[in-house]
């Protein structure tokens, strides 16, 4: 059975902002015709809400994958704001934020993989932001994406880089939505996962 569930945000749930055009879930549905695509992710989801994604799973879902975080992440803008009195006090409270993150995400990821499906993640990608917010934000979200990418390769899953695949301005609809274009960018990376052939004990990066 080729039957793929989509869960997360709106990075996968995108229809509300593509002026019409396919989402991703559309657009996956075009370019894999053999697949069933089952879209679980919803607008606005946080790590915390996965959980309850993963009861919207169809039995016979062979493959998930999971786009998750960049809500989390949001949720911490306040720390580009704080007032600091040295690196030090910076980095210690970035490092807390981190560490939640770390756990909230680890507990999502364990709620997925209790399935037993085939799993592919996704790292956060970087938006459409305009300075001087744009190369603050990157450096959060290396953070955020460390956290994604280690639980990542601890589990040997295949991991989706959306940082390589929305890398044009036309690929995003605002500063942090995924636009048609962009969408149909992420269902070329999704569907060059689920054609690919490595090893189920190998974690591989997909780009494109």
């Amino acid at each position: 059975m080729k039957h793929i569930a989509l869960l997360g945000d709106s990075i996968l749930d995108n229809r509300a902002y593509t002026l019409g055009e396919p989402d991703v879930a559309t657009h996956l549905r075009r370019l894999v015709p053999a697949w069933t695509v089952t879209l679980c992710a919803i607008d606005g989801s946080t790590t915390s809400d996965l959980s309850r994604q993963t009861g919207d799973v169809p039995r016979d879902a062979s493959h998930i994958v999971v786009s998750i975080g960049g809500n989390d992440a949001l949720l911490n803008i306040d720390l580009l704001r704080k007032s600091v009195q040295s690196t030090t006090e910076a980095l210690t409270l970035f490092g807390e934020r981190i560490r939640q993150f770390e756990t909230s995400y680890r507990e999502a990821l364990d709620h997925v993989l209790s399935l037993q499906r085939r799993t592919a993640i996704c790292t956060i990608y970087n938006g459409n932001l305009d300075p001087p917010e744009a190369p603050l934000a990157r450096i959060v979200l290396m953070m955020f994406n460390d956290v994604i990418l280690r639980c990542g390769f601890e589990r040997r899953l295949p991991i989706i880089d959306l940082r390589l695949v929305c890398n044009e301005a036309s690929d995003y609809a605002n500063p942090i939505e995924p636009s048609g274009s962009g969408g149909l960018k992420i269902a070329k990376a999704i569907a060059s996962w689920l054609e690919s052939s490595e090893p189920r004990a190998w974690s591989v990066v997909h780009a494109s």
